[in-house]
């Protein structure tokens, strides 16, 4: 059976107090995540073995809640399903503590450096940092491998109980050449495969490990466990992995291994410092939200799929463990509801006891939409609210960066008219006459907004070269939060522009949509599509800091 499908015990039956909607609704998530975040309808109801009507209400559901987004006949998951893999990664902690040392050691390295957790028979990636070469690592946070293929697979599996040896074995025969893990390239079928015992047996004598081109051609890793100082059991393992155009694994040993445990060493002294730190609130109103939902959308919206989805989002920061009780009290949800929902992660493997009658989340929830989305970029983030914009307005929308003194167009969505603004992604403009280079130096430092200024040339009769009016124009946008230029780039030409924000506040983009003066009055103009582009930022905005909680998104 592939792995991101198999239960505790692969012949179990259901259990009686499962929830068969959840169930059908994490089996279309997971078929979406294989296929790399989008599916038609029609391939949904194939791969899942699922009736076309039962795929649409799911479907509808997850539309609902923001997961997914039903572009035509096309589904297409979104960056709120990221918020499910964020409440495991908040609640194991490894990654707010430790990424920045393996960022650091990355940089010091130059090669990719990853952290991985074991995920029973595999391991599973929860921290990336991947240096950019036209060769380099192509793995993403939650993805997937095989134990035997991997550096850190026999450093984890030294730890194995003889029942942990016997599901890999089954797995093994029943997967001999690892199609149930699609992050990789599956094994030919005459190939012996890697001596994982040999390799565990090393493991625990060295206290490394390597992998010497296990996973294809090339690819050569080699790894150190980070240890929990309370248990003294594997918390994670930190991996160095490089190419053998750039170092073979006997380099990767002999060169690098001693400065990966010099970064384990404080990996680990970090883990023994870190104060428990106290719970971060989790969503409210979900279980009302539930149910309003259900009596506007009626049959179309499964509430029971929905209602067990938010216990996911139960668990997180200060909340890695639950009770029965806290998980329902956390989501508002009644005890009976939680209860079936736990029942049914479990047969899933989604969640695990923990003993004391808690329960805890298992690196499967990674497996819910995360790693397809893990490298999204703004541009890609922002282009399905941009297209919604431009359809509701009737005008072009596009997304431009800070680049030197220039703001550079990164994402647009044009419209249909006889007369429209026609720009490429790319362009590059004076930040000092356009709407969205005002509110990008609006928020830049004074040095940058000091060099943007230093210069300005006049580019029409109207465009502001006086470095104290552009000044004063720029203290004008911060108040006010937004920009309206006319026909200071180009005659004819007026724009609209708002700032976006990530997580911390900063200005990392800023959208805008531009027309010519003469469809109506500036201020009329401002009243209508103001709100609509707000609207639009603060979507944007929701999305990037779901996705910009534990993975980096280039553009922002």
């Amino acid at each position: 059976m592939p792995a991101e499908t198999t239960l505790d015990d692969p012949a179990a039956a259901v259990p009686a107090e499962a929830v068969a909607p959840l169930i059908r609704g994490v089996a279309v998530v997971r078929q979406l995540t294989e296929a790399g975040g989008t599916l038609s309808l029609s391939a949904l109801e194939r791969a899942t073995g699922l009736a076309r009507s039962t795929v649409d209400r799911i479907t509808a559901t997850l539309a609902r809640m923001g997961y997914v987004r039903l572009d035509g006949r096309d589904t297409v998951l979104t960056p709120r399903i990221m918020e499910l893999g964020n409440a495991y990664l908040a609640a194991l902690r490894l990654p707010s503590l430790l990424d920045a040392r393996a960022d650091a050691l990355a940089d010091e390295l130059d090669e990719s450096v990853s952290l991985a957790v074991a995920d029973r028979d595999g391991i599973r990636f929860i921290h990336q940092a991947t240096r950019r070469r036209a060769m380099s690592l192509s793995f993403r946070i939650g993805d997937l491998l095989p134990a035997e293929r991997t550096a850190p697979g026999p450093l984890f599996a030294a730890e194995w109980t003889e029942e942990d040896w016997t599901r890999w074995r089954e797995r093994r025969a029943a997967d001999p050449e690892d199609r149930g893990f699609p992050a990789v390239p599956p094994r030919g079928p005459s190939s012996p495969g890697p001596d994982l015992e040999r390799s565990a047996a090393l493991a625990r004598e060295n206290g490394w490990a390597l992998d010497d081109q296990l996973i294809e051609p090339g690819l050569v890793a080699v790894s150190v466990p980070v240890r929990d100082p309370r248990t003294g059991t594997i918390a994670c393992v930190a991996s160095v992995v490089s190419h053998t155009s750039r170092h073979t694994a006997a380099d990767l040993r002999d060169t690098l291994l001693p400065r990966l445990r010099v970064a384990v060493e404080a990996m680990e002294d970090d883990l023994r410092a870190a104060p428990q730190g106290d719970p971060v609130a989790a969503p409210s109103g979900l279980a009302t939200w539930t149910g309003a939902s259900k009596q506007e959308l009626g049959r179309e919206f499964v509430e029971s799929l929905a209602r067990g989805l938010t216990v996911l989002t139960a668990f997180g920061e200060g909340r890695a463990e639950l009770t029965l009780t806290e998980v329902a009290q956390t989501t508002g949800l009644p005890r009976a509801t939680a209860r079936r929902a736990l029942i049914t992660y479990e047969h899933l493997g989604l969640v695990a006891p923990s003993g004391d009658r808690r329960f805890t989340l298992t690196p499967r929830v990674l497996s819910l939409g995360f790693p397809p989305l893990s490298r999204t970029t703004l541009p890609s983030l922002a282009t399905p609210h941009l297209t919604a914009l431009a359809a509701r307005i009737h005008e072009s929308a596009s997304l431009a960066i800070l680049v030197g003194h220039d703001i550079q167009y990164t994402t647009r969505v044009a419209t249909s008219r006889v007369m429209s603004v026609n720009i490429a992604v790319g362009t590059r403009f004076p930040a000092y006459a356009t709407a969205l280079g005002r509110v990008l130096l609006a928020d830049a430092p004074p040095a940058t907004v000091r060099d943007a200024l230093s210069a300005p040339r006049p580019l029409t009769p109207r465009t502001l070269t006086d470095p104290g009016a552009l000044s004063a124009a720029l203290e004008r946008v911060g108040s006010q939060g937004y920009a309206l230029v006319d026909e200071e780039l180009e005659a004819g030409l007026r724009a609209l522009a708002v700032p976006v924000r990530d997580r911390t506040g900063r200005v990392v983009a800023a959208l805008n949509t531009a027309t010519h003066v003469a469809r109506r009055p500036a201020a009329e103009y401002v009243a209508a599509v103001l709100p609509e582009l707000l609207e639009t930022a603060g979507r944007i905005e929701a999305d990037l800091r779901v996705a910009g909680r534990f993975t980096r998104v280039p553009g922002a």
